[in-house]
């Protein structure tokens, strides 16, 4: 049996749960929601990185799907519904293959069903709009987890990618963090600065994710997760879901990055537009400026580190399909994850480790998470507090 072959046997048993996925954006800049102008039950590589054939090929059983707005929404909380209820009509369009989860029970139900248990994630502290009862509101809704930040900090946590302002998480951000704990909501730190995350693993109670970021130490990139953090991800029981944006996972990436992101600017585009017409200005610099190309041991080579620091226990899987415009070689789209686990397996990753990776540590994860929320539920009520009253710079 050759490695892809085991890969994808493995698969069948413990399918990949993909802690990031951008299709719902996708689906709204390219189509406003057309869902039948892009029908995921067809072949749409000609357009995303995700459809159900390609999903079925892939092996993933458990899909996070990203109900991400932009942090200059005019109104952030009315567009992540407007992603939520792209989801749900996403759900109701393809119950064959898609099943509705908001519990671990869920996705071991879809796993026994062989279907694709369909969880929700926002991304960016932005969709929330500094409001304890709007967080609640989300997770009735269904939304299982909510990264901090995205690319701009918001009035309470610091990202990764814009000036430090709070130094990590504000009395208010810890807490976001301490209700996020007691709806059960999973803490993502993906996108964050550093000193969030550490905050955060303070702050928390019940283990975090990262859900789309990979090692600093194998790219030095300040979306990714420095050792420190890593190695405290055992004792928070934690989990760090390598993502494969070559930006992310390929140093020589990260200068060509820089100057493709301007170059999309200086044609008026936002640097993270994917549309026909911004792909057009991407396609034309690459043309003339080479890219460097990540390819599927790029990303085995964060797995190994971040297995040596965090432990595999800590490891899992967050592509960030349809939310990036380049991919590496080999993992192209949603189909690519039986490529990965082939690589990992030549490197000596057992089929135990890999069962890990792809299912059993996600599950475990969002279990706990739902434990601690029934343990606090016990004790703590709704939080009704709000930025002014515990941030005294605020306003």
């Amino acid at each position: 049996m050759t490695s892809r072959e085991a890969a994808r046997e493995l698969l069948r048993e413990f399918p990949v749960v993909d802690g990031h996925n951008d299709l719902p954006w996708a689906l709204r800049e390219h189509v406003r929601y057309d869902l039948d102008a892009r029908d995921i039950a067809a072949d749409q590589s000609a357009h995303l990185h995700t459809d159900i054939p390609r999903l079925r090929a892939g092996g993933v059983g458990a899909q996070y799907w990203s109900v991400y707005v932009r942090t200059d929404s005019p109104d952030p909380v009315a567009a992540t519904l407007e992603q939520i209820d792209c989801v749900r009509q996403l759900l109701t369009r393809h119950p064959e293959d898609l099943r509705p989860a908001r519990t671990a029970a869920d996705m071991e139900a879809a796993r026994g069903e062989g279907r694709i248990a369909s969880l929700m994630g926002a991304e960016g502290g932005h969709s929330i709009a500094n409001s304890l009862g709007t967080l609640r509101g989300l997770y009735g809704l269904g939304v299982r987890y909510m990264t901090l930040t995205h690319n701009d900090n918001v009035d309470w946590a610091d990202s990764a990618t814009d000036e430090p302002k709070a130094g990590g998480l504000t009395a208010f951000g810890r807490e976001v963090v301490r209700e996020m704990n007691r709806l059960g909501m999973l803490v993502d730190l993906s996108h964050v600065a550093a000193t969030t995350m550490r905050d955060a693993l303070d702050a928390s109670s019940a283990p975090v994710i990262f859900s789309h970021s990979s090692a600093r130490a194998v790219c030095d990139h300040p979306r990714n997760v420095p050792d420190d953090v890593l190695e405290r991800l055992p004792a928070n029981g934690g989990l760090a879901m390598v993502t494969f944006v070559p930006k992310f996972v390929l140093q020589a990436a990260v200068d060509w990055t820089a100057a493709a992101d301007e170059n999309m600017r200086a044609h008026g585009f936002h640097h993270l537009d994917t549309t026909a017409e911004a792909m057009k200005v991407h396609h034309a610099f690459e043309e003339r400026h080479p890219r460097p190309v990540a390819t599927v041991a790029t990303v085995a080579d964060h797995l190994d580190h971040m297995r040596e620091v965090a432990g595999v226990d800590h490891l899992g899987i967050g592509g960030d399909y349809d939310g990036t415009a380049f991919t590496p070689d080999g993992l192209a789209d949603v189909s690519g994850y039986p490529n990965l686990l082939a690589e990992l397996l030549e490197r000596g990753w057992s089929k135990a480790d890999l069962a890990k990776l792809t299912w059993k540590n996600a599950v475990r994860v969002l279990d706990a998470a739902e434990d601690v929320a029934r343990g606090l539920q016990a004790t703590r009520a709704p939080s009704n507090a709000t930025l002014e009253s515990l941030d005294a710079s605020a306003g």
